[in-house]
């Protein structure tokens, strides 16, 4: 029996991973801002410090694998919040975990990015740069800032998809470059990110006009298997990243999106190294 910690265990894609790891014999510390054996709000300092002593407390200060998967969407009216609930909460919550990983001799970890951030086209480079540099208030100053400059079309429909695809390109990008630092990489502390696509969760159906049961040839973005994901599609990766074979991937960002990516993008993975 191993344990684990999963963020946002009380719905969607980690209430599915929480269940499946559970399913497998495993203890699960769950983390979420109701029904989960820690409360906390991974959107302020405070929350994410209490997360993290909460789950040292519990685990005794040795932990397998930690899945990084509490988020918020596009829909939610305070790109502010988004920036940080997306970001700097699952940054800080593994940065303060990664002793605890060590200890494991093999540990884990996994967080959620989206295929959003390769799919939208309202990246904004200055709040990447800011949530990059680790600046979380001028990166909530800029993100309300650049929401209000926001078409009203945009704002009706999801008045944060700037700051959504924009946190999980930067989350994309921590995981790359910390993964290969020393203190992950050379400590055997493994870290990867999935990005998932339309899976049917409360967040997607909360973040676009669709219903539970929506026409994937409808769908903004191109559906090439003709279906929807579902929670457990994605908290199967999840387990697949966490467990103590998985021990030569490191800094990958996994698409499990349906195909939509490579739809739209067909020749930009992999680029080549030029001179």
């Amino acid at each position: 029996m191993r344990t684990y910690v999963v963020t946002g265990s009380a719905s969607g894609m980690g209430a599915a991973s929480a269940e499946r790891l559970r399913a497998a014999g495993h203890r699960v510390i769950g983390v979420d801002l109701r029904d989960a054996d820690v409360i906390a709000d991974l959107g302020s300092e405070a929350g994410r410090r209490h997360a993290v002593d909460e789950a040292l407390r519990i685990s005794g200060g040795t932990l397998d694998g930690v899945a990084a998967v509490a988020g918020v969407g596009p829909a939610m009216p305070d790109a502010a919040a988004v920036a940080s609930i997306n970001y700097f909460g699952p940054v800080a919550l593994l940065e303060g975990l990664r002793p605890a990983l060590e200890r494991s001799g093999a540990g884990r970890a996994v967080v959620i990015s989206s295929n959003s951030a390769s799919t939208v086209p309202l990246i904004d480079d200055t709040l990447l740069g800011l949530l990059l540099d680790g600046d979380e208030g001028a990166s909530r100053d800029h993100a309300a800032t650049a929401q209000a400059a926001l078409p009203a079309t945009v704002v009706k429909s999801a008045p944060s998809i700037s700051a959504y695809a924009t946190s999980k390109l930067a989350l994309a990008r921590w995981v790359r470059r910390t993964a290969v630092t020393p203190e992950w990489g050379r400590r055997g502390v493994l870290l990867n990110a999935i990005a998932p696509g339309a899976v049917i969760t409360p967040l997607m159906t909360g973040s676009t006009d669709v219903t539970a049961t929506p026409d994937p040839d409808s769908f903004p973005t191109p559906m090439p298997l003709g279906i929807f994901g579902q929670a457990d599609d994605i908290a199967f990766w999840v387990e697949q990243f966490l467990r103590p074979e998985a021990r030569f991937t490191t800094g990958s960002i996994l698409y499990v999106d349906g195909g939509t990516d490579a739809a739209m993008r067909t020749d930009a993975q992999p680029t080549a190294m030029h001179r």
